[in-house]
């Protein structure tokens, strides 16, 4: 707290923290520093033969998940950190792992991504900017395919005769900026190439990135870019990265971005930060590396999945957990109570007005993502990340609730605390792993017909009554199966705002089917993309973008940055 009584903003706390160097922070991991490859005193790469499967298998793996969140998010993140601060208090070796920021939500809306208030990751500055420029290489390696792409397509002697009108593939850019979304290429003469339609994602939807998160070491990783599809010829014939023989040149630039990050904790505890898909438009997890880096590394291991469990968690423990042989043996469910006004009814102006009824009517979003989470065989612990203009009557409710259903729901006071704010919900999940109740199992087989895992997701996960399909989305997935890509498991384009893919249905809404307008698919990445609505690859920026609140002055200090 400042002497005036006033809280610090996230950059001032983060900012008056004194860091130890990294190699300490690996020193309690085991790691010596031989083994660092280090980015100044506070960041180091960590090389890939340190997973070990062994201790992978034995050690203990946290999924910290949400319900449906508001627009500002409900500090999963926070709550992650916050947790693992307060195992290491309780005397448990623990490690917190984490996506890295986009700059596109840094500079936008969201804000950054290395926790809030007292359970932060830091160097705060150097995570939500360029890092250690890990987006850069995966943008790179992007652009890279696009440029021989489309060099390919101006040759006149190695033309491999791809159709411009198929091509599938997109530039990349970590940055909001929707002019992007749609352009045209090649224009000014012959000389510029070819002129076609193109455009712009942004780089955590980037398959590249999909990709780095996936694979499980570097031929992985190899393999994985040559299976990227990028078109058909002329003649009908697919087209793939292999094709144009890109895939050890991007892998080239991917050499030191696969290496997970190492970095720490407010209090010193160590955090390995890697890869950053978006939740609604991807899987929205770190890295399989990063996850069995800290699982080879320390006895528990917290880690997030984006948005609500029913995109990130769901993802999570569908795509990644099964990918990966990953077993996780505990679930924390993120929530506010402003998001239950929320979900209750209240409008953006009365989130922190108390309201029990409103609270008590949103409790259906929650109760349905707990029902979720018991569906793969994991009984949640729910963690009440706390705001100040949370009532006891509030809190009570939701604890009498959980306890119902047979949840315990925890006060998390991470933003205010530190590890001493989260000490009782550290010691209530590492109560649940040592009883031994969860028993992680996946929703559908991957090996089922495409139609019956949507359906199997739209009506266990979403509540939905059934699935229907826009006549795009019918000859999109008769080419999925022509291309053999059926028993690919499903990663949903989805609003984060809903169960349903109506953003204006909150709470549990009932009685609803939702459409899937078209498919994409991620070959290299290998899951595949139904688009539910309009989803946006290439975000835009707010009337008042976060970056007009920014500022740094001659000493390099950087203020306004959350």
């Amino acid at each position: 707290m400042s002497t005036t009584g006033k809280f610090l903003s996230d950059i001032e706390i983060a900012q008056s923290n004194k860091m130890g160097h990294i190699k300490e922070v690996a020193s309690g991991l085991g790691i010596i520093e031989d083994d660092l490859e280090m980015y100044g005193k506070y960041k180091a790469k960590l090389p890939i033969s340190l997973i070990n499967e062994e201790e992978v298998a034995k050690n203990n793996l946290i999924l910290v998940t949400a319900l449906t969140p508001t627009p500002a998010g409900e500090g999963k993140t926070t709550v992650s950190i916050g947790l693992t601060e307060g195992l290491n208090k309780i005397g448990k070796k623990a490690t917190v792992v984490l996506r890295e920021p986009s700059l596109g939500p840094v500079f936008g809306i969201k804000g950054g991504a290395a926790g809030g208030g007292y359970s932060q990751v830091v160097p705060m500055e150097d995570i939500n900017l360029h890092f250690t420029g890990d987006f850069s290489a995966i943008e790179k390696a992007n652009n890279l395919l696009s440029a021989l792409i489309d060099n390919n397509i101006q040759s006149r002697t190695r033309s491999l005769g791809i159709d411009p009108r198929t091509i599938a593939w997109k530039r990349v850019m970590d940055m909001n900026d929707r002019s992007l979304r749609d352009i045209t290429i090649g224009l000014g003469g012959t000389a510029n190439g070819i002129p076609r339609q193109d455009g712009f994602n942004i780089t955590p939807a980037s398959e590249v990135m999909a990709i780095l998160c996936m694979s499980k070491d570097f031929t992985d990783l190899k393999e994985r870019l040559g299976d990227i599809y990028i078109g058909l010829t002329m003649e009908r014939t697919p087209i793939y990265a292999r094709d144009l023989k890109a895939e050890n040149a991007m892998a080239i630039l991917l050499k030191d971005a696969i290496k997970p990050n190492l970095v720490q904790t407010l209090e010193g505890n160590p955090a390995i930060i890697h890869g950053g898909p978006f939740a609604n438009i991807a899987q929205g997890t770190n890295t399989i590396l990063a996850t069995k880096m800290g699982l080879s590394l320390s006895e528990y291991v917290v880690t997030e999945a984006g948005f609500g469990a029913d995109l990130g968690a769901e993802k999570f423990l569908d795509i990644k957990c099964v990918a990966g042989g990953l077993k996780p043996k505990a679930v924390v469910l993120v929530a506010t109570i402003r998001a239950l006004r929320h979900h209750g009814g209240a409008t953006k102006e009365e989130y922190n007005d108390a309201n029990v009824t409103r609270v008590e009517k949103g409790f259906s979003n929650l109760e349905k993502h707990i029902e979720n989470m018991k569906k793969f065989g994991l009984n949640p612990v729910v963690a009440i990340n706390a705001f100040p203009a949370d009532s006891e009557d509030e809190v009570k409710l939701i604890q009498e609730k959980c306890e119902a259903l047979g949840v315990k729901a925890i006060v998390s006071e991470g933003f205010t605390k530190g590890g001493e704010g989260t000490k009782e919900l550290a010691a209530e999940v590492v109560k649940v792993i040592a009883s031994g109740q969860n028993n992680f199992k996946q929703l559908y087989d991957w090996k089922a017909p495409v139609k019956e895992k949507i359906e199997t997701i739209a009506r266990e996960i979403y509540g939905a009554d059934g699935v229907d399909y826009s006549k795009k989305a019918l000859l999109d997935l008769k080419k999925i199966e022509n291309l053999g890509f059926s028993e690919f498991p499903i990663c949903m384009a989805k609003t984060q705002k809903s169960f349903s893919d109506n953003d204006k249905l909150l709470a549990r809404p009932k009685g609803f089917r939702v459409t899937v307008r078209e498919f994409e698919f991620a070959a290299g990445a290998r899951f595949l993309i139904p688009i539910l609505g309009n989803m946006m690859r290439m975000p835009g920026l707010p009337a008042v973008p976060a970056s007009e609140g920014m500022s740094i002055d001659n000493n390099g200090k950087i203020s306004g940055l959350s």
